[in-house]
């Protein structure tokens, strides 16, 4: 029987797994990570923010691992009462994607997502 370590090493020799984990390395997880660290930064707890959510702190951490495994995506309505939680939005925009591609290598900067929020009001979608 193989160890985690072992399969995850077999599968990634799949050009298919390799395609599609860069994929998600690259789209999906820096979004997740920052929906995750907003609950962080603001300091809730889960059971906190399943207070605010009108929740149970049970479905909050099954909101937080599928958002951590891929298990199953979360509505958009669910992450928004998430993020409003947080005292934050979320903000869906359908843009070129050279200016993706320019959101993507700015995002790193200090400013993080304030800038792209000053970039957003610049650029319409």
């Amino acid at each position: 029987m193989l160890t985690h370590e072992a399969f995850k090493a077999e599968m990634m020799k799949r050009p298919g797994v390799r395609a599609e984990v860069a994929r998600l390395e690259r789209e999906e997880m820096p979004i997740l990570n920052e929906i995750l660290a907003a609950r962080k930064a603001a300091g809730l707890t889960q059971a906190q923010v399943a207070e605010r959510m009108g929740s149970t702190a049970p479905a909050v951490s099954r909101l937080e691992d599928a958002l951590v495994t891929g298990k199953h995506s979360p509505s958009l309505a669910t992450l928004r009462k998430y993020a409003a939680a947080l005292g934050k939005r979320i903000v869906c925009c359908c843009m070129h994607q050279k200016f993706l591609g320019w959101l993507k290598r700015n995002r790193r900067s200090n400013h993080g997502f304030n800038k792209i929020a000053w970039v957003y009001r610049k650029i319409p979608c």
